[in-house]
């Protein structure tokens, strides 16, 4: 049988307060005993108090990325990887004019904590260190762990059998998050009881201290909700890079069609859709058009402008950012529906929308494969050599290649590019 119950009697808890003595003189405890600690009395007794008029400048101290905004809300990550309203930052529960940031390194107050309360008990015990979070899709709060000692924190069902025999392939139970959840039913938020007893479940209790709730918290790479809607555009457009380095990786060709298909929603002028995709597919054909491409570029180097072998040959060596590409996509402006005109200044007006058109379709393009975890480098060569693209690919003589996108896993993570501000490119009138 599983009980919980709460640990009565305790006093305000101070800076520099024996939480643990305190704990121990209130409670009565037994082996495998799994201890549910509010957060907020650590972080009293740890000193995590701030005096602070401005609570903002408070959260913007402790966070370390913003995920999301809203209005005055900002769900932000901490330095401990956790992601939650305002970086834990509480002004409840403490004196006004003072704010409660989160213990600096919540697991290792757990072990503290573990520790001592092992030593003045004399018994086997388990200490989870909880705080309230919302949750993405969900309307309440809810407790969870931040900080654990004693205890494994995650139970990795995969590789065993349900009931009927179906292997379990995706489940990983976040136990430290349901003690803690199940314990705030007998805590409360306003009753001034910040710690309860899970009593039942003595075969969780570990020697070991453990790996902490630090193993909770999911790896950036493996985040498919690391952002807000807004944050996430945001970051896609300024994060995406161009990539001159591919891994030997297939393209997955539905990824690429769901860009394409982004990369149509873009403006247009007259409601028309001045875009066409050539998706090149097959390594036959990339190579066919490449070899096409290099001899036209060397004739122009070679009749053109004059150039020797040599210079030649170093010129051209730039075109392997394609050659390297698993896959390549050539995007195309066609002008139906464009108005025609008599006169030069309109008719060049004309072909200058649709050419903003299609600028407009290969970004959002570029930026739907980012988010689909696709490098890419737009490549103009092909807008110099139009006929030799049209008679290779087949196109109809009213497709205007306008460069080329390589893309594929990038081969190394991009270097970091320093932020730019909006100022020296605004004019105000």
């Amino acid at each position: 049988m599983i009980v919980l119950h709460p640990v009565h009697g305790l006093p305000e808890i101070g800076t520099g307060a024996d939480l643990a003595e305190l704990i121990a003189k209130a409670g009565e405890f037994e082996d495998g005993d799994i201890l549910l600690v509010t957060s907020k009395i650590v972080s009293k007794a740890e000193g995590r108090i701030l005096r602070a008029d401005d609570r903002e400048a408070a959260i913007d101290a402790e966070t370390v990325r913003v995920v999301a905004r809203r209005g005055p809300t900002r769900i932000v990550e901490n330095r401990n990887g956790l992601v939650m309203a305002a970086a834990g930052v509480d002004a409840s529960n403490t004196a006004p004019g003072t704010v409660l940031l989160l213990p600096e390194d919540p697991d290792a107050s757990a072990r503290a904590l573990r520790t001592r309360l092992q030593q003045l008990t004399g018994r086997r015990l388990a200490v989870v260190i909880t705080d309230t979070f919302g949750r993405p899709w969900r309307n309440g709060l809810t407790d969870v762990a931040i900080g654990a000692a004693g205890l494994p924190v995650l139970e990795d069902h995969r590789g065993r059998t349900d009931s009927h025999g179906n292997l379990l392939a995706m489940t990983v139970t976040a136990t430290a998050d349901e003690l803690a959840a199940a314990a705030d039913l007998v805590k409360g938020k306003a009753t001034g009881t910040p710690v309860a007893v899970v009593r039942g479940l003595a075969d969780l209790v570990t020697v070991e201290d453990g790996e902490g709730a630090r193993a909770m918290v999911r790896s950036p790479a493996e985040d498919m909700f690391r952002l807000g809607t807004s944050e996430a555009v945001r970051e896609a457009v300024t994060l995406r890079r161009t990539i001159r380095s591919f891994t030997a990786e297939p393209v997955d060709p539905d990824a690429v069609r769901r860009a394409v298909a982004a990369a149509v929603t873009a403006p247009a002028p007259h409601h028309t859709t001045p875009w066409r995709f050539v998706l090149l597919e097959s390594a036959g054909v990339r190579t066919a058009l490449l070899d096409a491409m290099l001899a036209a570029w060397q004739r122009d180097l070679r009749e053109l402008d004059g150039w020797d072998e040599e210079k030649v040959a170093r010129r051209t060596a730039r075109g392997n950012v394609l050659r390297d590409a698993p896959y390549l996509v050539v995007p195309c402006l066609v002008m139906d529906g464009s108005h025609a005109y008599p006169d030069p200044r309109r008719a060049a007006a004309e072909r200058e929308m649709f050419t903003v058109a299609i600028g407009a379709a290969v970004q959002n393009l570029l930026v739907t494969l980012a988010g689909e975890g696709y490098g890419s480098a737009w490549v103009s060569s092909t807008m110099f050599c139009r006929d030799t693209v049209r008679e290779v690919l087949d196109l109809p003589a009213g497709w205007d290649p306008m460069g080329a996108v390589a893309v594929g896993r990038p081969a190394e993570a991009p270097r970091h590019r320093q932020p730019r501000g909006a100022e020296e490119f605004v004019t105000v009138r």
